[in-house]
């Protein structure tokens, strides 16, 4: 079997027995454990008797962290790298590390198992593609400028807090307009609760928990009966400039931006008359 310098393992994301015999195989021939929080760590090693140092590896460190696991790779140690739940680099810490393995030319490899994006599209019963969009940044501004880059008619999917989940549903209703979606909560766990509605008026009564958010692609095809005017309207009534009313009706289109900027003069000549 080839050796990796660095595993990167999924672990359980609820049921701790969600766990492969190579994920807990691979723990304990390993060094050192990288880990988000070293005692939540210690809860899932200690149930399958693995005793191995512990470093912390969050968000906070991760840069410092990096640097200690290129040092314990260059003194012949082999290195696992675990998150609180599930996957590794799926928002959570990860990527960095990845990046610079593969500048330094390191060996590493991923260790399958529970990735709760993947166990909530199942669960939603809608239809690939998807598009997996993680957590909704904090500002508005931001968020808008996310939503703008995503692919409308994919099922998304998005990462949410107990703190958070409504005001993310009323978001996402005020962005996306009407669709389904399924939220999913504390999959796996004893308590796994899966809710679906639509949009505009799914609420989540609960205390406790972390969601995920799978809204279906849209299945209209909202600019079909739209004249060109009516549709850069349609974006500056939403508050954009006319230069990027202009670009995104011609992206929706699929037609040159000169094309639809003539339609957008001949709406402010008519305008000034």
């Amino acid at each position: 079997m080839t050796e990796y310098s660095v595993y990167f393992v999924a672990t359980p994301i609820g049921n701790l027995d969600e766990i492969t015999f190579r994920a807990i195989e691979t723990l304990k021939n390993t060094d050192v454990i990288y880990c988000e929080d070293t005692r939540h760590a210690l809860i899932l090693l200690n149930r399958y008797e693995i005793k191995k140092p512990l470093v912390a590896y969050h968000k906070f460190n991760e840069k410092s962290a990096v640097q200690s696991i290129l040092t314990d790779v260059s003194n012949g140690k082999k290195i696992a790298v675990i998150t609180d739940a599930g996957m590794p680099c799926v928002s959570d810490p990860g990527n960095i590390l990845v990046r610079e393995l593969i500048a330094n030319g390191i060996s590493y490899t991923v260790v399958s198992g529970a990735c709760a994006l993947v166990n909530a599209f199942v669960l939603s019963g809608f239809s690939a593609p998807f598009t997996f969009v993680g957590f909704l940044p904090e500002k508005n501004i931001d968020r808008q400028r996310l939503i703008e880059t995503l692919p409308l008619k994919h099922t998304l999917i998005f990462y949410s807090s107990v703190h958070d989940v409504n005001d993310d549903l009323r978001y996402l209703y005020s962005a996306l307009g009407e669709r389904k979606v399924c939220v999913a909560r504390e999959i796996s766990k004893m308590y796994e609760s899966v809710y679906f509605g639509e949009l505009k008026d799914i609420s989540i009564e609960m205390e406790k928990g972390e969601f995920v958010i799978v809204v279906d692609g849209d299945k209209t095809d909202t600019f079909i009966n739209m004249s060109i005017e009516e549709h850069i309207k349609f974006y500056m009534d939403k508050g954009f400039d006319k230069s990027e009313a202009v670009k995104k009706t011609a992206k929706d289109r699929k037609v040159n931006k000169n094309e639809i900027y003539q339609v957008a003069v001949n709406m402010s000549e008519k305008k000034d008359k």
